[in-house]
């Protein structure tokens, strides 16, 4: 009478057996006459199991209470609140925030219909709605013991289940991902950051090495250079032809200084680039033709007859310093 939602016939059975116990559980998922009427939405059938004492907290194989299963209904059908929901909360209260084995509660479900913003849970349960309406055909078929029944089918309270598990797994699976790829990321961004950093610091080191190659080769050539102009220089100035031509007078600037315009020490520099130190021997010989070439008597001998008068001390004076450089170059 339940399951064809025939009011009239279940008052007649039940003035009639008025001992009978409306508690009672049958079928695969061991639900109560109340529970049966919620998933058939048998409002009127459901007021008078009330009345007839009907527990709103009787479980069924997965914990659900007659108001999970209103609630439920209600998720789907905004009618069912004031037909199934309102009626069971108003008898039993306490059953409001009694959990399934899930660890749901009508209360939970209840806020998840009144919630407006868009939520993961909300988002499950929506995927829940299509399916409500097949819960009163599999509650039936579930019900009756005479059709056959396979305890291996997922009910409908198993597939709920599984889609939320499955959607939250998913979820969750997915959040590690972005956070593993983003870390993922982030990495590879500071190992480019550093490489790019090292192959910067490798290129200005190469580019200054570089820079100082070419300013020794540079340096190397002008030396050589002055090194050359000042021999060149030496061989005219005091070769016999030139010694012959003694009405050529020389000014100061005529002189073959190594450095016209440098210090006696530069001028020791010049002289002698281009000389190995190390090699003692060489050293040693070089140094004895500069000595010889720039000894003051013979420099005097060679030239200053041909010196002009105004710059003759100057010239001397030089002379002779670099003279003494020498020989004291020569004495280390």
């Amino acid at each position: 009478y339940v399951e064809e939602g025939n009011l009239l016939k279940l008052k007649s059975y039940l003035r009639k057996h008025p001992d009978l116990d409306v508690n009672f559980s049958q079928g695969k998922m061991r639900r109560s006459p109340l529970q049966l009427a919620c998933s058939l939405e048998h409002d009127a059938v459901l007021r008078l199991l009330l009345k007839r004492g009907a527990d709103v907290l009787h479980r069924d194989r997965r914990g659900n209470t007659a108001l999970h299963i209103a609630a439920n209904m209600a998720f789907a059908n905004g009618k069912a609140y004031e037909d199934l929901f309102v009626p069971l909360k108003k008898k039993c209260p306490e059953a409001l925030n009694a959990p399934n084995k899930a660890g749901l509660t009508p209360q939970d479900v209840l806020d998840l219909m009144n919630d407006s913003q868009v939520n993961p849970e909300q988002d499950w349960m929506g995927k829940l709605i299509g399916a409500c309406e097949d819960e009163c055909f599999e509650a039936f078929g579930a019900y009756d013991d005479y059709l056959p029944v396979d305890e291996e089918d997922e009910d409908f309270g198993d597939w709920a289940d599984r889609i939320r598990r499955e959607y939250f797994n998913k979820k969750h699976a997915e959040a590690q991902r972005l956070a593993s790829s983003s870390s993922k990321w982030k990495k590879e961004k500071r190992k480019q950051k550093v490489e790019s950093n090292k192959e910067l610091h490798e290129r200005l080191q190469r580019e200054h090495e570089e820079y100082l190659a070419r300013a020794a080769r540079k340096e190397e050539e002008i030396r050589q250079g002055k090194k050359r102009q000042y021999d060149e220089k030496c061989a005219a100035t005091f070769s016999t032809a030139a010694s012959a031509s003694a009405g050529t007078k020389l000014s100061y600037s005529d002189i073959p200084w190594p450095a016209p315009l440098g210090t006696v020490r530069e001028m020791l520099d010049v002289m002698l680039h281009g000389v190995d130190r190390k090699d003692e021997a060489a050293f040693r010989k070089a140094l004895r033709k500069q000595q010889t070439l720039w000894h003051p008597d013979k420099f005097a001998q060679r030239c200053e007859a041909r010196l002009e008068e105004n710059d003759k001390k100057r010239i001397l004076d030089t002379v002779t310093a670099l003279s003494q450089e020498l020989n004291s170059l020569a004495q280390r």
